[in-house]
């Protein structure tokens, strides 16, 4: 192709769309009102206070001895640990 053609394919194409970095997901837990949940695309693991997930009804954990250094070089001990948990996203909160 020469150059104007190409020119001409890059204007039809649409915009690209920045990172949307950490933005709101509305969520349904059992037992709950209303949740909306941080998403964070750049995260693998996410970690969350013992409190919380008790007051989420979720499933058991799994009892761990891990240690986790983070980003900002703090320490957490998880009394447990889960993996892939199920929950509906996508719910009117209003």
């Amino acid at each position: 192709m020469n150059e104007h053609c190409s020119a001409v394919i890059l204007n039809k194409l649409p915009r690209k769309l920045g990172d949307p970095g950490k933005f709101l997901i509305p969520c349904e837990f059992s037992e709950m009102d209303e949740c909306l949940a941080l998403a964070d695309l750049g995260a693998s693991m996410n970690l969350m206070p013992l409190l919380v997930w008790e007051g989420l009804s979720l499933p058991e954990l799994t009892p761990t001895c891990m240690t986790l250094e983070l980003v900002d070089r703090s320490v957490s001990k998880p009394i447990g640990i889960t993996k892939d948990v199920s929950f509906k996203v996508g719910v009117s909160t209003s």
